[in-house]
């Protein structure tokens, strides 16, 4: 049972005393519904529509000359942004690039840096990853001749929602070659301990990357301190740069001068990309790992999105981060508990990312219930409720009228009007 007041009064005082309240005017949808899914895709802000309508213009004005001329000169604006997002990570400025799509990303990386050798051929990830980075990791395995039954090892979950690290660890055997995590578990939100892991995995002269997407601009990194050899995430969950925003990596300066597994023209030395010869000289720091030319128009919400992360600080971001979803689960323990509604997101903040999961076996008909009433979440299978609670957005408020709008609904049986089928896009 929670501790505090379940009263409505008492969220709205708490959002008089919250930091971060200055920036929710900047999402106009955020006023307009109970908006929790974040994690999948973040609201549209004013200053990112403002900054594509800026890309626009140049393309209007400048025409082909808007790479080298204009606000946001278009050749290197991809390091431009690897550059106000590196904080974000705890990388160095040139250990980032703004390139590519989130699994496009991952394929240079493997590319990269797999290199099976001797006994060393097998890749470790865990069975709770997310779909397309297996698909990644099988595709590479296949390349190189091997089978991803024998090749591809995945830690199991013993409850089907979390890992244990030191089963991660147990598995670096010393037949792995290279291993893949996520920072943050896509279905219930546990947060692994990079540095632990990665100590576990250089120990044991293991390469090991991270996938990122689910804790990029919602915690704090520190990649360049833990040693992470390579990481990856997209841009259009808490960072808000749009559908298919262009997504970024990270490799570690040491890593930099080697060559790109997946070379192409905008792997070159800026200095001397147009002089047009047929041997590569890659660029000296992470952009070596870009591929082709930069998506402009979806590269460019992510300018002014990412101008107000520069007004404050992830740290900052993170505590809210933690209070909200430390409110949201309590909230939902003490109002939900006669429903058999289960939160299997970790406890402990040191465990858990920016959202919180919720179990319930008629998940996928309470999330129907849920976006009747204007409350938007996600269905994860089999029986997941992913409510993202975005610091920059979401109000104490917001999650007491939406664990308000579950209680009915549990309450009341409206889910039972829903079939029990998930929608194309949950």
């Amino acid at each position: 049972m929670s501790a505090f007041p379940l009263s409505r009064a008492f969220a709205e005082s708490l959002d008089r005393a919250a930091p971060l309240t200055q920036f929710r005017d900047e999402f106009p949808m955020a006023s307009q519904c109970l908006y929790l899914d974040g994690n999948s895709l973040g609201l549209l802000s004013r200053r990112a529509e403002a900054s594509l309508l800026a890309i626009l213009d140049s393309w209007r004005t400048y025409g082909i000359d808007g790479w080298s001329t204009g606000s946001y000169r278009w050749f290197d604006l991809s390091e431009h942004l690897g550059h106000m997002m590196a904080p974000l990570v705890g990388a160095q400025p040139h250990e980032v690039i703004v390139t590519g799509s989130t699994t496009v990303n991952l394929h240079q990386l493997l590319a990269t840096f797999y290199r099976p050798h001797g006994e060393r051929r097998k890749i470790l990830a865990d069975a709770l990853a997310f779909p397309s980075d297996i698909y990644a990791i099988s595709s590479h395995l296949l390349l190189h001749g091997l089978s991803p039954d024998e090749a591809l090892v995945q830690v199991p979950s013993h409850d089907g929602f979390t890992l244990s690290e030191d089963d991660i660890i147990d598995a670096m055997t010393p037949d792995v070659a290279l291993v893949l995590l996520p920072s943050v578990l896509f279905v219930s939100g546990q947060l692994l301990d990079i540095p632990k892991l990665t100590e576990a995995a250089h120990e044991r002269h293991i390469i090991i990357g991270f996938d990122l997407a689910h804790s990029v601009g919602v915690l704090p990194h520190a990649l360049s301190q833990w040693g992470v050899d390579f990481a990856f995430w997209c841009t259009y969950k808490y960072l808000n740069g749009g559908p298919g925003s262009v997504a970024a990596l990270y490799v570690a300066e040491r890593h930099h001068g080697i060559r790109p597994g997946l070379a192409g023209w905008f792997s070159s030395d800026k200095t001397v990309q147009f002089d047009m010869a047929h041997q590569l000289i890659p660029a000296p720091d992470a952009g070596a790992f870009q591929i082709g030319t930069p998506h402009l128009l979806s590269l460019a919400p992510l300018i002014g999105s990412l101008e107000m992360y520069s007004e404050t600080t992830i740290d900052i971001i993170r505590a809210k981060s933690v209070q909200l979803t430390h409110y949201l689960m309590e909230l939902a323990t003490a109002r939900l508990k006669d429903f058999n509604v289960r939160v299997v997101t970790p406890q402990e903040e040191t465990q858990r990312g920016g959202h919180v999961a919720l179990a319930h076996p008629e998940a996928v008909r309470i999330c129907k219930a849920l976006k009747d009433r204007q409350v938007i979440p996600d269905y994860r299978p089999p029986e997941v409720i992913r409510l993202a609670p975005s610091p920059l957005y979401t109000t104490y408020t917001d999650i007491w009228d939406t664990v308000d709008h579950l209680w009915h609904i549990m309450h009341e049986r409206e889910y039972m009007r829903y079939p029990q089928e998930r929608e194309v896009i949950s």
